[in-house]
């Protein structure tokens, strides 16, 4: 009888126990990527809950012209604020439905939609699901849903414009006209084999707007667009909420730049007929 000595090892047995070490390590780097990926997943979910959750406000301007008065009278719901002109004999055609442009509360417009009211017309603000206009394209339709009997020019603010482009191209015989500010279409929303009158102001003090992806809308917009660019203007004050990131430096006030947005506007509107084509 042999003592002293060790029993030899099988060589079935070596090699599984050397393929469960084996195997192991895959199962580890498995588990470590998925970790990893996870990680990545929530730090991006975070960054754009906080993205998402801290949108441009309305300034204490704006805050002040959604109050009623013998002007106009502001009102809200869950889908949008309006805008309708105190005047006893009924708004011009067409009214106006305004999409807000990206991370900007509907509330921050005010001072324009109430301008437009003192001028007549019957604007509508739209409240966008966590103030981006791309999750509410077809918002609008709610609008015209509740007023049949009138007809609308629709329009929006940076991100606003090209979704409203969208929602204008899918339904042309519906919507009178169709204006961007610091805005554009494009290919999705292309409106050049229409007769839609169409209105783009831009401001020469923008450093927000692409100006490449703007020069590259005009081939989506009917050859009689009208273009106009206000002098001294920038990107923010289209609304009122303060500044913005990487904006420029206007050399003109909000109050200056609006009204003659507003008189833009007004001048388009009015010229438009009073029924859709």
């Amino acid at each position: 009888m042999l003592t002293g000595t060790r029993s030899p090892i099988r060589p079935f047995e070596s090699g599984r126990r050397r393929g469960r070490r084996g195997g192991g390590q895959p199962r580890r780097k498995s588990r470590l990527f998925f970790l990893i990926v996870a990680v990545v997943l929530l730090i991006v979910l975070a960054a754009a809950a906080v993205y998402a959750g801290t949108p441009y406000k309305p300034s204490a301007e704006a805050e002040a012209a959604m109050k009623s008065d013998d002007a106009a009278a502001v009102s809200q719901t869950d889908d949008w604020i309006e805008f309708r002109p105190a005047a006893a004999e009924g708004a011009k055609q067409p009214g106006v439905i305004f999409y807000p442009g990206g991370r900007v509360k509907p509330e921050a417009y005010a001072p324009l939609a109430r301008a437009l009211a003192e001028n007549g017309h019957h604007v509508f603000v739209v409240k966008m699901p966590f103030n981006f206009a791309f999750l509410g394209q077809n918002e609008a339709e709610k609008v015209r849903d509740k007023y049949p009997d009138e007809t609308f020019a629709i329009g929006g603010h940076s991100l606003g414009g090209p979704f409203a482009a969208r929602y204008a191209s899918e339904h042309p015989g519906d919507i009178a006209g169709i204006f961007f500010l610091a805005s554009y279409a494009e290919g999705k929303g292309d409106l050049s084999g229409t007769q839609m009158p169409a209105l783009s102001i831009t401001a020469s003090e923008d450093n927000v707007l692409n100006r490449e992806s703007y020069e590259a809308g005009r081939a989506y917009l009917p050859g009689s667009a009208q273009y106009e660019v206000i002098e001294g203007g920038n990107h923010a004050q289209f609304g009122s909420y303060g500044e913005q990131k990487g904006d420029g430096k206007a050399s003109i006030s909000e109050t200056e730049q609006r009204e003659r947005t507003t008189d833009l506007l007004e001048a388009w509107l009015n010229a438009i007929p009073a029924t859709a084509e």
